[in-house]
């Protein structure tokens, strides 16, 4: 089973809300459980989560749904990895180490660089299809490419041009969407279409852009958690681990703290970082092992563990089990 972030169609709730829809219901529908979006940092299945964006399509009346979600979302909705590749030297390079880490946050889709003369296509595919297809998440994930893409190289996210093969929206097409003016339809292939010089520029790093990221994640946090500092904490670990830079001092600054004031406020809630960190650690690694196909080794490097030999133990120390042994035993058919 392919897994992704629930926090990757962040705001869709609201956005179904907006047509007159009941998304709780949607979800239901679906087969996922609501609880798992409270919580970016849970993995649903991927093939679920594009066919509750069909679904949400088709009920909202919403041929658009996946380009009007995208216009919502900041790149943050897939965590730190936009971020952490914004520090690679050029375009090209950012982008590359975007599809070679995807799978932490996203495990089953690819973004290829191909050539053709002066231009670069970054194209997207799935590895995976819905009973209704996966248009919306389409939609909604090469949009999102523009919106990373953005970020690096500094352009109007609004001026890059989405190349989709599914064929225009028939009727009356919901031209709200921004993106909308900007989207070749019935294209060759899904993606995004750059001139070859713009990825060996370097890249933009806005700072502006990313403290703006961290405290609309903070405001988040605090709604979602208003009275909870250790929830709003492993939220933020959730986020880093992938990235290989989870640390007090990160957390800590995620959430305009000192790090010695985040310990003495968790040990008012009875806690501690290291606990923190671990509980985290085992939640995701049990959501992978029991839905997903990850491997062992990659499933350690998304934790933060440098040695598979490290995670294993600790792992066993959590559960009484080798990873490999609690995956056979609750491994989802």
């Amino acid at each position: 089973m392919y897994l992704v972030r629930s926090g990757a169609i962040s705001g869709f709730e609201s956005l179904v809300q907006n047509f007159g829809a009941n998304p709780v219901q949607l979800i239901h529908e679906t087969g996922l459980s609501d609880a798992l979006f409270r919580n970016p940092n849970s993995y649903i299945s991927y093939a679920k989560m594009a066919l509750l964006l069909e679904k949400c399509a088709v009920r909202c009346g919403a041929p658009l749904f996946g380009l009007l979600l995208a216009e919502r979302n900041a790149p943050g909705v897939l965590g730190d990895l936009p971020t952490t590749i914004s520090q690679e030297p050029t375009v090209g390079q950012a982008l590359a180490e975007l599809d070679r880490h995807i799978y932490l946050v996203a495990n089953g889709v690819h973004i290829a660089q191909i050539t053709h003369g002066k231009d670069v296509q970054l194209v997207m595919s799935f590895d995976f299809q819905t009973p209704l297809g996966l248009n919306q998440l389409t939609q909604l994930s090469v949009a999102h490419m523009a919106n990373i893409t953005s970020r690096l190289t500094g352009l109007d996210r609004y001026a890059l041009k989405l190349n989709l093969v599914q064929p225009p929206p028939s009727g009356s097409t919901d031209t709200r969407s921004r993106y909308y003016p900007q989207t070749q339809f019935s294209s060759t292939f899904d993606g995004l279409i750059l001139p070859a010089k713009v990825l060996q520029q370097k890249t933009s790093l806005d700072e502006t852009a990313i403290q703006l990221h961290f405290q609309q994640q903070l405001n988040h946090l605090q709604a979602c958690y208003p009275n909870s500092l250790q929830n709003q904490a492993r939220v933020i670990i959730g986020q880093l681990l992938p990235s290989g830079e989870c640390s007090i001092e990160k957390v800590a600054a995620n959430l305009d703290l000192h790090p010695r004031m985040l310990q003495l406020k968790l040990q008012q809630e009875q806690t501690n970082y290291r606990d923190l960190l671990n509980k985290t650690r085992q939640t995701i690694a049990e959501q992978h092992l029991a839905q997903g196909s990850i491997s062992i080794t990659d499933l350690a490097l998304n934790l933060g563990f440098a040695e598979v030999a490290v995670f294993s133990r600790s792992f066993k120390s959590w559960t009484g089990m080798s990873p490999k042994e609690w995956r056979a035993k609750h491994k989802s058919s």
